[in-house]
């Protein structure tokens, strides 16, 4: 059994850790904003297992005219449930509750290695890449809604 649910964005560490930050310490796996009421965390839980998790920021990015923006940070699947159609699942997910909150424009900065993953969804890459940290290459891609 399948289910896409809100969790606290405590929760959000058990797949944001070995995916996301792994070999660091866990407190990197909080984000700016992730605490903020307006900022909504959901899992992907196959039975009743988590399996993945993505976190939906409202943020707007100066790049981008549009004025209701949100941001998708800390999209991340366990690695014994990649390749499954689950990553898919939880973007659609985000996207439907993004619409309800009229929001028109979807961005964040993705990996280099996830770009044809979100091509493949209708996102769109923009600008050159660029380096975070020590986490690596990224791009900023969005998508426009509605």
């Amino acid at each position: 059994m399948i289910e896409i649910i809100e969790i606290p964005y405590l929760e959000t560490f058990a797949v944001r850790h070995p995916v996301l930050r792994q070999g660091k310490p866990i407190e990197t796996c909080f984000f700016d904003g992730d605490d903020l009421p307006t900022t909504k965390h959901f899992g992907l839980f196959v039975n009743k297992k988590i399996a993945g998790v993505i976190s939906v920021f409202k943020n707007n990015n100066t790049t981008f005219i549009a004025e209701n923006q949100s941001q998708i940070r800390g999209m991340a699947i366990l690695n014994e449930f990649q390749k499954k159609g689950f990553g898919n699942q939880l973007m659609k997910h985000s996207e439907s509750y993004i619409l309800k909150e009229e929001c028109n424009l979807i961005w964040f900065n993705a990996r280099e290695i996830a770009v044809d993953f979100y091509k493949k969804l209708g996102y769109v890459e923009t600008g050159n890449s660029f380096e975070i940290g020590d986490i690596g290459n990224h791009y900023l891609m969005y998508k426009k809604l509605g």
